[in-house]
Parts: structure tokens; C-alpha cells; sequence
């Protein structure tokens, strides 16, 4: 796809979310659903069933998804569609890339080892190895444009509001 295709599929969508803001707003969605046998849940994934356990050095086995790999390859993918979508709009050749993402994980904080260790990433790292000719500034701002509308990445690094709840079925 060249930019003026990309420009084309996008104009009716934008010209849209401009006359009618309310309906840019779309609420995604993701369900699982908790094994009866084992540490993991199953989730859908619109495509195929992920079932997500616990990572080795919790306990588990490695043979099911560990939801912070999961998170790491939410961020790749978004990233890398991004980063695509910027080049193409702005005509920024890019023959190939690879887009990487490495978290860093105490584990003893999710187990309840020590009191002080954090409970999650205590930090993560994208890193874009592009094939391209383009000049340095235009690299440049393909990365500031990829890391400004990157939905994942935004999401991480501005940690929106987080509602938690538990019901009885």
C-alpha cells in the first residue's frame, strides 16, 4: 500500500470521527475463561484460544502463554503496524524491520518474596531495526510519530485508569 491508497482508505473514517467525534469512541473488549483443572485461563482472541499459565519461574510449566510475554507482543505488533502506517503516510521508505520488546521482571514481587519488590515490569524496552534509506531526520520523525500514536505504547507509558471488580455468578 503507497501513501496516497492509505490516504484514500482513511479519508471517509476521519472525515466521519470530524462531523461525529462520539463515534470514534469504540470500546474493545477481551474475555477468558478460568480452567477447572489448571493454573490458566483460557482467552479469545478473535482468532484462535490463548491459553495464558504461569511463567517457569512462578511454577509453571511453559507450555501455556505468560501474560507478560502476551503484553510484550501486544506492544511489538502495535508498535510495528504503527511504525508501518507512519512510513507509508509520509512516504518514508522502509524495505524491511524488526520490532523488539524486553521487559524487566522481579519475580520475587508477584510471588509475595519480598515485600519491596515491585509487582510487575520494572521497565521495557522497544527497540525499531529498520532497513532504509531515508535521510536521519525523517528516521527520526518516524519514531516520534510511531511512538506518539502507538495505542499500546501510549497506553503503557501514561497508565490510564484501571477499574477492578469481582462478582459472584
Amino acid at each position: 500500500m503507497d501513501s496516497a491508497a492509505l490516504r484514500a482508505l482513511q479519508a471517509p473514517i476521519k472525515e466521519r470521527y470530524k462531523s461525529e467525534p462520539n463515534a470514534a469512541f469504540i470500546t474493545l473488549k477481551a474475555k477468558g475463561t478460568l480452567d477447572d483443572a489448571n493454573i490458566a485461563c483460557k482467552v479469545e482472541t478473535g482468532r484462535a484460544l490463548a491459553v495464558a499459565g504461569l511463567h517457569p519461574a512462578t511454577g509453571g510449566t511453559g507450555l501455556e502463554l505468560c501474560s507478560g510475554d502476551m503484553l510484550l507482543e501486544a506492544l511489538v505488533a502495535c508498535a510495528g503496524v504503527t511504525l508501518k502506517v507512519v512510513a507509508t503516510a509520509l512516504d518514508i521508505p522502509v524495505r524491511s524491520g524488526i520490532v523488539s520488546a524486553e521487559g524487566d521482571l522481579d519475580f520475587r514481587g508477584t510471588l509475595g518474596v519480598a515485600k519491596g519488590a515491585p509487582v510487575g515490569f520494572a521497565q521495557i524496552r522497544l527497540r525499531f531495526d529498520v532497513d532504509s534509506d531515508a535521510p536521519a531526520e525523517k528516521l527520526d520523525q518516524l519514531l516520534k510519530l510511531t511512538e506518539r500514536y502507538c495505542v499500546v505504547y501510549q497506553t503503557i507509558r501514561n497508565g490510564p485508569p484501571v477499574e477492578i471488580s469481582l462478582k459472584r455468578k
